[in-house]
């Protein structure tokens, strides 16, 4: 007897997983719509790992934001809220109005102190190279994180410039051990420096890796924070739907 499918409710209950999440600009407003569906079902990861925008969402979760709480923090974002030009040659924004928000933001402030372990993907300019951070200050490692190269200014960690974990590690895996059980969200919108053929938009061909793909979310800008909106409810929504659809692959895809 062939045994039936598990849905996606069923397969994030069966047992413990981690939550990563992918980078993509301003996706941190689909992600959240993701993360809420999955506080709804009350299936929380048991760790967390992301890049940029992913690392924005899964720190703060684990910092012990909820879902809907962040919700309402990004949905009254305004540009006025994170935006000091500094005029500098590595980057318009100073990142101090984005820091400071983050500082607000997130009850716990270290990285080793969250509610469940954190993995965020950071670029080292001079490394070049991705650095996983896992311990240390929570804000600044998710500022790093989400530094866009030309638009954030550098990130300065432990006296060595810093740009968003993206840039080497898209998925937001590279924290990740091999053989964890994981469920990535992963934006399939590409951000602006990237060619539509670059390899760091596939889905991560892991085993172990099993992703949910929303296609034809808005994409979000600084200069479009509404599109957030959009991005947001669409996504709670398309998860609420794919929770009791079969997944037993290795990709959930369907449109938001």
């Amino acid at each position: 007897m062939i045994a039936p499918v598990p849905t996606l409710r069923e397969w994030l209950a069966a047992e413990p997983y981690t939550l990563a999440m992918s980078s993509g600009f301003f996706g941190f407003f689909a992600h959240t719509g993701v993360l809420q569906a999955i506080e709804e079902a009350r299936l929380p990861p048991a760790a967390v790992s992301g890049s940029s925008a992913g690392a924005l969402v899964t720190g703060s979760w684990a910092a012990g934001v909820g879902a809907e709480a962040l919700a309402e923090e990004l949905l009254a974002l305004e540009r006025a809220h994170f935006w000091d030009p500094g005029f500098r040659p590595l980057g318009l924004l100073r990142g101090e109005l984005f820091r400071a928000k983050l500082r607000d933001l997130l009850p716990v402030h270290r990285i080793d102190e969250t509610r469940v372990p954190a993995r965020i993907s950071v670029y080292d300019v001079l490394g070049r190279k991705t650095v996983v951070r896992d311990r240390g200050s929570l804000p600044d490692a998710i500022h790093a994180s989400c530094a866009v190269p030309f638009l954030f200014q550098p990130v300065w960690l432990e006296g060595r410039p810093h740009l968003d974990g993206g840039l080497l590690d898209r998925p937001g895996l590279a924290g990740v051990t091999a053989g964890t059980r994981v469920l990535h969200h992963h934006l399939s919108s590409r951000s602006p420096w990237r060619r539509s053929t670059s390899p760091a938009l596939r889905i991560p061909a892991r085993e172990d890796v099993h992703a949910l793909v929303l296609d034809g979310l808005p994409r979000v800008s600084p200069f479009d924070l509404e599109a957030g909106h959009r991005a947001y409810e669409r996504a709670l929504a398309a998860t609420r739907r794919a929770m009791d659809l079969p997944f037993d692959g290795a990709v959930l895809r369907m449109d938001a």
